[in-house]
């Protein structure tokens, strides 16, 4: 089962903040992002042994549990899952003793009420070694989901396929009998600002003066009308036409364009252009077939359109220690992200953080411990300036780390830090506590 997939235009980088060393305790790493644990639901499950065991399919009872990293997400926030299978009902279908790290879990979780579908989850190789024939232990898979509708989203354990690898790969798939499955965790959405997965393609690179081009889109507004314009570097030309989107919020329509300094095609809802409600510019050049005069050569060449995107130059940050009976601030720094924006169009972006809790030996530490201090710096020759975002609590609601506005041309590269600080609580008991950082870039 291959991993969810991400939403376009969207990129998420998962830094896993290191181990805070309280008194002389080591930390350890998180595996996966702590969160608000569901409730233990019991379900029949149906499971089948690798054929070479040679025994016959199991029906027994499977004890799951869901946790999120949200129970308050908005219309438009990604909300991570993590599936705990606490009872297996299938065991090691071998006489040998399975040795530790060889399981591989993955599974479904069931989404109802207002928003409906299955969300892949997988888990790490990693287990304690299994005597032969005895119960596997307990695993979890994590995974996440898109809100899309406002409302009570209900999670229930799915299926899920335990695969060995030892001597030989095998599989056992353990199916839901009689699905869904109870309930195990309930998240409550709000109204929010969805995601602008809007996307406009072309049915040609180019044409001539006055030539029609096909225009294509996907996920705008159902029923919505929808502008096709072309732009001549960052201004709208008079080249326009009107199309409306269909009930799954698609079109496609035709744009002539007279005009030779077309550099690229948007398509829009609303009266003007607007980077929330629109998508593109789609490039596009216009061939100019003015005669060269005798003796004379034309030389043209194309700008090309890139994409946004982020690096960051580690994935795990080590915090300072701290003691024990003291606590205080346990501080670091962001791995740098680098943001390239080679689109050339009129929007800008921002780049938002939000954490988990730390949890460990202890217990956890609350998100909203943590601060950074942001910074922000732009490579020279950028259209665009870097904002940095401001100092205070970064928490599980989130914060603004960095940003660049919406103009008449945006773009560049930027370098992007913070000073990180965890405020950790006088008394918690020794031991390594670990978050996850997670940076999305729209």
């Amino acid at each position: 089962m291959g991993p969810t997939p991400r939403r376009a235009r969207r990129w998420r980088w998962a830094s896993l903040l290191g181990s805070t060393a309280l008194a002389v305790t080591a930390g350890g790493a998180l595996a996966c992002p702590a969160g608000a644990a569901g409730t233990n639901v019991d379900f029949a499950t149906h499971c089948i042994p690798p054929a070479v065991a040679g025994i016959p399919p199991i029906d027994g009872t499977t004890t799951g549990n869901i946790s999120v990293d949200k129970t308050s997400p908005k219309v438009g926030d990604t909300v991570t899952v993590t599936y705990t299978v606490v009872t297996a009902a299938a065991s090691n279908p071998t006489d040998l003793a399975l040795p530790a790290d060889i399981m591989t879990p993955t599974g479904k979780v069931a989404l109802g009420g207002a928003q409906s579908g299955d969300i892949t989850v997988t888990g790490p190789k990693k287990n304690p070694p299994v005597p032969g024939k005895a119960p596997f232990p307990s695993f979890s898979m994590t995974g996440t989901f898109t809100v899309t509708k406002a409302g009570q989203i209900t999670l229930s354990p799915g299926d899920y396929t335990i695969h060995t690898s030892y001597i030989l790969e095998l599989d056992t798939p353990c199916t839901v009998i009689t699905p869904p499955a109870p309930v195990s965790q309930t998240v409550t959405a709000t109204d929010g600002t969805p995601a602008n997965t809007r996307t406009v393609s072309l049915g040609s690179a180019s044409g001539d003066v006055g030539a029609a081009v096909t225009v294509t889109g996907k996920n705008f507004t159902p029923g919505a009308a929808v502008t096709l314009a072309g732009r001549a570097g960052d201004k709208q030309t008079a080249d326009t036409a009107s199309v409306t989107a269909n009930a799954q919020g698609s079109f496609s329509g035709s744009l002539v364009v007279n005009d030779k300094a077309t550099t690229g095609i948007v398509a829009y809802e609303g009266a003007s252009w607007n980077p929330d409600k629109g998508a593109g510019p789609a490039a596009y050049a216009v061939n100019d077939n003015t005669p060269v005069p005798a003796g004379s050569q034309k030389l043209t060449t194309t700008v090309k359109a890139g994409t946004l995107s982020m690096s960051q130059a580690g994935d795990s940050v080590a915090l300072s220690g701290v003691d024990f009976g003291q606590g205080g601030a346990s501080t670091g720094s962001l791995n740098t992200v680098t943001v390239k924006d080679f689109r050339g169009g009129p929007a800008g972006w921002s780049l938002t953080g939000k954490v988990t809790d730390f949890t460990g030996p202890g217990g956890r530490i609350d998100a909203g411990r943590l601060s950074w201090t942001p910074a922000c710096a732009t490579k020279a020759g950028s259209p665009s300036t870097c904002k940095a975002g401001s100092a205070g609590t970064v928490g599980s609601a989130g914060a603004t780390l960095a940003s660049t506005a919406n103009g008449t041309l945006t773009g560049g590269e930027f370098t992007v830090d913070a000073r990180l600080s965890l405020d950790v609580p006088a008394f918690t008991p020794p031991g390594g506590y670990s978050g996850v950082l997670t940076l999305t870039l729209t």
